[in-house]
């Protein structure tokens, strides 16, 4: 367990005396083997994205992780003091303090929850909830001290159920909780159509809503979730993975509920798969990548409730998390989904924004040792306060 703890001194003094002094832009990603390698890994890895340094693409520090955690998505606390690695193998989420070096993983037992995916914290910092795909159920836990007090799920479909959530949004100001239902793990073909509506303080599950036009079962699969910057009323955005369209939902403060609606189709533009959602710091530009073929479609959000098609810039096969530069020149696009066959092609794909999404190069240093990052974060000492890759959590 030390190699699993604790870093070497060498790579230690390397990354604080050198590597940080040096880049400008660094970033956190997990990663796995791709299926034909012999030995499987897992790891953490800091990488320098910075186009302008001497050290772009390279590793600076690895963190190895167990080879069969499966470790999913990267999360942060609203101070961003702390990371959580969800996990697809193993009932454990894994957390680590950012401002302690070196850095040093903690396991927290999630027994209740199977298939770990996304994970939002409340805006006080002291609650966090985490989507469990595999057991249908959303864990609620105590975010300083880090161990889950309460188990939410809800039978269907008469009623407001839970079933195979993955996406998951906070708005405190409204108290509350949005999940989708995606798919069934060992069966992909049993996607869902719904979200999910819960009460934040109490996890409460108020009401379930279908976002799909298609008749039912329409397995559209919506995967992810995001309430829009500083909109009032409150307007979310969801990606439907299957269905390859993008939805909204607007929140209705006299009757206390959301209404949804399409506002775009990606099958037009012959994509498939949307995936992850990334909103600038005004709130005025939205990222939504397509896996397949692989792309990040810009849309024009001034007016969330229906956001405008702009481009659609070629990123790689599995093109899924993305992260801004902090003065949001770069767009970073990790490239993998889930190791499956046609979108994991393994790079980070590096686009210009100040040259009309010009892509500049993909980072190929993880699939030149071949692995797949899962997932990609800006280190916080180089997140903008104001930052949305923080995503899912509104004030």
């Amino acid at each position: 367990m030390k190699q699993f703890r604790l870093l070497s001194v060498t790579v230690l003094l390397f990354l604080s005396c050198a590597s940080l002094a040096s880049a400008e832009i660094l970033a956190l990603l997990n990663y796995e083997s791709k299926p034909d390698q012999p030995v499987r890994r897992e790891g953490i890895a800091i990488m320098d994205i910075d186009p302008e340094s001497s050290d772009f693409g390279n590793i600076l520090m690895e963190i190895p992780l167990p080879s069969d955690l499966v470790a999913h998505h990267i999360f942060f606390n609203r101070d961003r003091t702390k990371a959580y690695i969800t996990a697809l193998g193993k009932s454990l989420l894994h957390v680590f303090d950012l401002t302690q070096f070196p850095y040093r993983l903690r396991a927290i037992a999630v027994p209740d929850c199977l298939v770990s995916e996304d994970l939002v914290v409340s805006e006080d910092n002291r609650t966090w909830y985490l989507t469990c795909m595999g057991s249908s159920a959303v864990i609620m836990g105590d975010a300083v001290n880090d161990v889950p007090i309460k188990t939410i799920s809800a039978a269907g479909p008469a009623g407001a159920f839970i079933l195979n959530p993955h996406g998951i949004a906070i708005h405190n100001g409204i108290d509350r909780v949005l999940v989708t239902s995606t798919v069934k793990p060992d069966d992909m073909a049993q996607a869902g159509e719904t979200v999910t509506v819960l009460e934040a303080s109490t996890g409460k599950v108020l009401s379930t809503h279908k976002v799909s036009s298609k008749p039912s079962p329409a397995k559209a699969a919506p995967v992810e979730i995001m309430f829009a910057p500083k909109t009032n009323p409150p307007v979310v955005h969801i990606t439907n993975m299957f269905e390859a369209t993008l939805w909204a939902g607007i929140w209705d403060p006299k009757t206390q509920s959301f209404s949804f609606y399409q506002v775009d189709d990606f099958g037009a533009r012959e994509q498939g798969m949307p995936l992850e959602m990334l909103y600038n710091a005004t709130g005025d530009r939205l990222y939504v990548t397509t896996a397949k073929p692989g792309f990040v479609n810009v849309y024009d959000s001034t007016d969330p409730r229906q956001p405008k098609f702009l481009q659609a810039i070629p990123a790689a096969p599995g093109a899924h998390h993305t992260v801004l530069s902090p003065d949001e020149r770069y767009l970073f696009v990790q490239n993998s989904l889930l190791n499956l066959e046609g979108m994991s092609d393994g790079s980070i794909t590096v686009i210009d924004l100040a040259k009309g999404g010009k892509v500049l190069r993909n980072i190929e240093t993880l699939k030149r040792q071949g692995l797949n990052p899962n997932c990609i974060m800006l280190l916080p000492n180089h997140f903008q306060q104001s930052g949305l890759r923080a995503s899912r959590i509104l004030e």
